[in-house]
């Protein structure tokens, strides 16, 4: 049985003393592969580093997380945007990337256009009439395979966050829509970070409603309602993390009643956030195995079926390009 950590910060300080044993022991528990966030200039470096110490194991993503978002935002995305080997640079040796097989020459339609958030035009946004002949997984488009040279598997970790403070309110709500239209543009998923802000998210979201590749609302701790209003986005999954092995948590609750095993993805938000029994410890991958239970506990189905749903969520949005093991 193997499974899939979807956001764990392995470039993190937390890790430079054993990085390898992290690693080695996240592979005997069964972890396949892990997908890295960022959060700023800074760790999207980091992250290249770490996942090429770790071929075909770690994945990067890239974006600026909302508690990093400053004055100077605008100059942190457009230096992510140039930044060697980045989405700008696959595009130019993209072959057939768009789903429905179509050259990504045309411009920014929709909402992506509408919106005025000033983003370079960089590839064909599908309409609904696009998708006549393409896949469908329940109701949604799928993504056709693709070749393409990147090294990025999603945007992220981007979002709102104002539990601390709304110093930087508005320009958080600019940085994200920036990385929304981003994420249109490309085709790459999202990876959303949202704290006492899902109205405020939800209401960016749904001005790209058709048009958003996909992507996972990180970390969801949230209520039945709140999950509803998430799930409308039919190409996102929610992540499940340690707060669901809680002795408090209302999500052994809410999810079986709530969320379909389908739109749910693992993740260790590593070295955070440990699950029980591991807490008070450093997070990391190998713990995953306790969520992963857990969630085979409230659904009452086997762990193997846990682990292959998942897997297959995780194919969905962030691997259907390549070949997936």
């Amino acid at each position: 049985m193997t499974f899939i950590d979807t956001h764990i910060h392995l470039d993190g300080p937390e890790f430079d003393d054993d990085r390898d044993d992290v690693v080695n022991r996240a592979k005997a528990a069964g972890v396949s592969k892990m997908l890295i966030p960022a959060i700023d200039l800074a760790s999207v470096r980091r992250i290249l580093d770490v996942c090429r110490r770790y071929p075909g194991y770690a994945y990067p993503m890239i974006g600026l997380h909302p508690e990093e978002v400053r004055e100077d935002w605008k100059e942190v995305i457009a230096t992510f945007k140039n930044e060697k080997c980045s989405t700008r640079e696959w595009f130019a040796t993209t072959v057939g990337a768009y789903p429905c097989g179509r050259p990504h020459t045309q411009t920014l339609k929709g909402s992506a256009k509408r919106s005025g958030v000033n983003a370079t035009p960089a590839g064909h946004i599908p309409s609904a009439g696009d998708h006549k002949g393409t896949p469908l997984q329940g109701g949604v488009p799928v993504r056709r395979a693709t070749t393409r040279v990147r090294p990025y598997i999603a945007i992220g970790e981007v979002g709102l966050d104002f539990y601390w403070s709304r110093e930087y309110e508005c320009e958080q709500l600019a940085a994200f829509e920036q990385q929304v239209v981003w994420s249109v543009e490309t085709r790459l998923p999202l990876m959303i970070h949202c704290r006492k802000a899902q109205n405020e998210m939800v209401n960016i979201l749904r001005r790209y409603e058709s048009e958003l590749p996909g992507g996972v609302f990180h970390c969801f701790t949230g209520n039945e309602h709140e999950a509803a209003e998430l799930l409308r986005f039919e190409r996102f999954a929610l992540g499940i993390g340690g707060v669901l092995t809680f002795k408090k948590s209302n999500l052994p609750m809410v999810l079986p009643r709530a969320v379909p095993l389908e739109r749910i993805v693992l993740e260790t938000d590593s070295p955070y956030m440990a699950p029980t029994p591991m807490r008070g410890k450093r997070n990391e991958s190998a713990f995953l195995i306790y969520v992963l239970r857990k969630l085979s506990e409230c659904y009452g189905v086997s762990e193997q079926q846990v682990a292959e749903v998942t897997n297959d969520n995780v194919k969905r949005i962030f691997f259907d390009e390549e070949p997936f093991k």
